[in-house]
């Protein structure tokens, strides 16, 4: 979950880590004449392994509350720092800028840190950003605080899956679905919490925002006694006496990932359910409280829109993989997401649990995006280019929309422009999003058009 997909994802599996490794094939090893160690890579200790599980579930329960929580207390926000709704609009458009902007340093700095130690500053910056924020004297200074805990959600964003993928090579579905829930619940966590929480800390809001630093700081130690873990992540080097596997033979490369029109269409996709999310992040309790819903109940209400994620994201990837088509799929979420916005304007208060519920749906458009993305490329080197280039436009593309909700909200009084914006856009989401869906792959479309291979196929 939340909000990118590194290309490090189709690391090389070690041979010698799979449980299907030959026993015979070990026990020679033990046998022969070469010292031991070098016969394979050394297996971590029982309990770091388990350390990894909680750092894993930690990092990711720490990627969302930084934009929830927030969103649960935007009004208090807004009125203690004086911000217009433009302002505040920007304030909501500030993950996707950072998401974008610093996702794509992850894999620099893990190979020149380690994706552990990576992370571990991630958390620390979060847990440094929460704590800042609330008692910055400047909205230029909220906004600097908010770019640095979401700077550490983004470089960590990138480099989880890594190394769920590095460290749990033989357990990558159950680790993925694990991090995806713990993303998922921390998510909804933040935005059903934030208000009682504040209410418990004496109605300070500031309190209520700052506490969450202590959940990343938690995340943060967790991960310090894995700084050092390298030697113990499965590494594909072979053993000795095994036989050096041949190299597969060269592929001719591919044009620039711009001229495939799946990846442009993917990337829109990408983009416009991006927008659709933080708008509902950053401003649906909002909407509730502005309907005369209380502030408690709307962050509850923001909390069922959030966690319809945790069982879907199981559940969609795995009915995606299953058609050769996604189109249905993004149908089923757009309608979803326009009856959402739909109810939103006509009777928001009275049809709050159907409009909060529909919304949630529409934001499972998230997993069946990153799905797409590993569907759209048959090799490792092609879903590594899209998923950057999809991502990365994608972010981009969203961060105008949360902006320009607040500008209409501010100018006009009231939320029935912008969220007539919002139901338009699931227009063009659904029609890039069939584009997006359809059984082809960048590799067909940017194959060097010489190639007599790729001319027969076509």
């Amino acid at each position: 979950m939340s909000d990118g997909r590194p290309a490090s994802h189709e690391a090389i599996e070690n041979p010698a880590g799979r449980p299907d490794t030959p026993r015979g094939d070990r026990d020679r090893d033990r046998a022969g004449a070469a010292p031991a160690v070098s016969a394979a890579p050394v297996a971590p200790p029982a309990w770091r392994a388990q350390l990894l599980v909680a750092a894993v579930v930690l990092a990711a329960l720490n990627l969302r509350p930084a934009v929830t929580s927030l969103g649960a207390l935007l009004e208090e926000v807004r009125e203690g720092f004086g911000m217009s709704g433009a302002v505040a609009g920007l304030l909501t458009s500030v993950p996707s800028l950072c998401f974008a902007a610093f996702g794509v340093a992850a894999p620099r700095l893990a190979r020149r840190f380690g994706a552990a130690a990576v992370v571990c500053a991630g958390m620390a910056a979060i847990a440094v950003g929460l704590l800042a924020r609330p008692w910055t004297g400047s909205t230029a200074a909220l906004l600097g605080a908010t770019a640095l805990a979401l700077m550490g959600i983004a470089v960590s964003n990138i480099l989880m899956p890594v190394i769920v993928k590095e460290r749990f090579p033989d357990r990558v579905g159950p680790m993925t679905g694990l991090y995806s829930m713990a993303l998922a619940l921390g998510t909804s966590s933040a935005a059903a919490l934030t208000v009682p929480l504040t209410g418990a800390l004496g109605g300070d809001w500031r309190l209520g925002l700052a506490a969450w630093s202590l959940l990343a700081l938690a995340a943060a130690l967790v991960w310090l006694p894995l700084l050092r873990d390298r030697e113990h992540a499965p590494r594909s080097r072979p053993r000795t006496g095994a036989p050096t596997p041949a190299r597969a033979p060269a592929r001719p490369p591919m044009r620039s990932i711009t001229r495939s029109r799946t990846a442009w269409s993917l990337a829109v996709f990408f983009g416009l359910q991006s927008t659709c999310a933080y708008v509902t992040m950053g401003w649906l309790a909002q909407i509730f409280r502005d309907a005369g819903v209380s502030a408690g109940t709307a962050g509850v209400l923001l909390a069922v829109s959030m966690v319809m994620g945790v069982p879907l994201s199981f559940v969609i990837p795995r009915m995606a993989a299953r058609l050769p088509h996604q189109g249905p799929m993004v149908i089923a979420l757009g309608v979803s997401g326009l009856a959402g916005y739909t109810g939103l304007i006509l009777a928001p208060a009275s049809g709050a649990w159907l409009w909060a519920v529909l919304l949630g749906l529409a934001n499972c458009a998230f997993p069946l995006a990153l799905t797409m993305v590993g569907m759209r490329a048959r090799t490792g080197e092609g879903v590594g280019r899209l998923s950057a280039f999809a991502q990365s436009t994608g972010y981009l593309i969203s961060i105008p929309g949360p902006v320009l909700v607040g500008v209409l909200y501010q100018h006009s009084g009231g939320w029935s422009l912008p969220l007539t914006l919002m139901a338009a856009l699931m227009i063009p989401q659904m029609i890039f999003g069939v584009l997006a869906g359809r059984n082809r792959t960048v590799e067909e479309e940017l194959a060097p058009r010489q190639d007599p291979a790729t001319a027969a196929v076509r």
